[in-house]
């Protein structure tokens, strides 16, 4: 028993050793580098074009740099603070699944406690800058995103329904509402759309991932889409989706008016292949590659459309298009009338 008890002891030093070293290893960089990982930061950029583009379409093409500047920063901050209480509620399932295993939080290399404090000053700093610099709507909005991503969908929604992700998508669509209301301090219809344009963009989006881990979500009990109801009832969820969301987007042009041509053109090119590659799919439900395929595009899709309300509301391309229509109608007028014989 003595001989037992001084084995179990020297392993527990050991540990403890070890885990000393290790810490002490650690040095700063590697410490940010971690923080920064806890922000999930390849998820923001897609967030932050949505805010550009409700500024850029609010403000006509004539954005102030330094507004913008604020109101992306803060965007950043509270997308950030949201997705490290993610992290801290998921830490369980995290560290379940293989792909999120080397997250910081599953493993050892930041605290909850730690997580927890910088998410408080992430959200307190970003509520802070835009209620200061762009107006209170606009900071409650960026609040309201964080509450809902983690009230409604990560404690309420993504453990208990299939769909957990159209509901929780609001969360995914808020930014586009917080760069219009920065701009103008109220929301408006178009404001309205380009929510509605998001949300319905993600489910396509966000299940052509889930299709191609299931198996993860399965391990861990989430109740995603493709593990609840299969393959081909995903597909045609996403068909159903991708069928809203591209005549959604051309709602800007008509009736509400407030893009125009160039915006069309882009809009109507990139729909075309978002409906085809959601058709293959729904074609061979169980092909990863095709599933992989429609969520990398599903990315693009949304990046170039958010761009093309950009370009298409600046003062120049309003300008190239006005004239270009003036010298159609020129044009056309120019043809001789000739009237059909009796």
């Amino acid at each position: 028993m003595i001989v037992y008890s001084v084995s179990i002891n020297k392993e527990l030093v050991n540990l403890m050793i070890g885990t000393t070293i290790s810490r002490q290893h650690e040095n700063f960089r590697q410490v940010i580098q971690s923080y920064y990982q806890l922000t999930k930061p390849r998820i923001i950029p897609l967030l932050l074009i949505t805010t550009a583009a409700g500024m850029w379409m609010a403000s006509e093409g004539q954005v102030d740099p330094f507004l913008l500047l604020i109101t992306l920063v803060g965007g950043t901050l509270a997308a950030a603070s949201a997705q490290v209480l993610n992290c801290i509620y998921d830490r369980d399932i995290d560290y379940e699944m293989l792909r999120t295993r080397s997250r910081p939080i599953p493993s050892g290399r930041i605290q909850t406690r730690d997580a927890l404090l910088f998410a408080i000053a992430l959200g307190s700093a970003s509520f802070t800058l835009l209620a200061v610099f762009a107006n209170l709507l606009a900071a409650l909005l960026a609040m309201s995103g964080i509450i809902f991503y983690m009230g409604i969908y990560t404690h309420l929604l993504k453990r208990h329904t299939p769909q957990n992700i159209v509901i929780g998508g609001a969360a995914g669509a808020i930014p586009a509402l917080v760069g219009w209301a920065a701009v103008t301090g109220e929301l408006s219809l178009p404001a309205w759309l380009l929510f509605a344009v998001v949300f319905l963009w993600t489910p396509p989006h966000f299940w052509a991932l889930a299709l191609m881990i299931r198996e993860d979500y399965a391990k861990v009990g989430i109740p995603m889409l493709p593990v609840v109801a299969g393959e081909e009832s995903t597909t045609r969820q996403i068909w159903v989706y991708t069928l809203l969301v591209v005549p959604a987007s051309l709602l800007f042009i008509y009736p509400l008016g407030v893009s125009g041509v160039v915006y069309g053109a882009i809009a109507l090119v990139l729909g075309s292949i978002f409906l085809q590659k959601a058709w293959q799919l729904l074609q061979s439900p169980t092909n990863n590659q095709l599933a992989r395929g429609l969520f990398k595009y599903s990315i693009l899709y949304m990046m170039l459309l958010c761009t093309g309300i950009v370009v298409d509301s600046l003062p120049i391309t309003q300008q190239l298009s006005t004239a270009l229509a003036d010298n159609l109608q020129t044009l056309v007028s120019a043809i001789p009338f000739l009237p059909f014989p009796v």
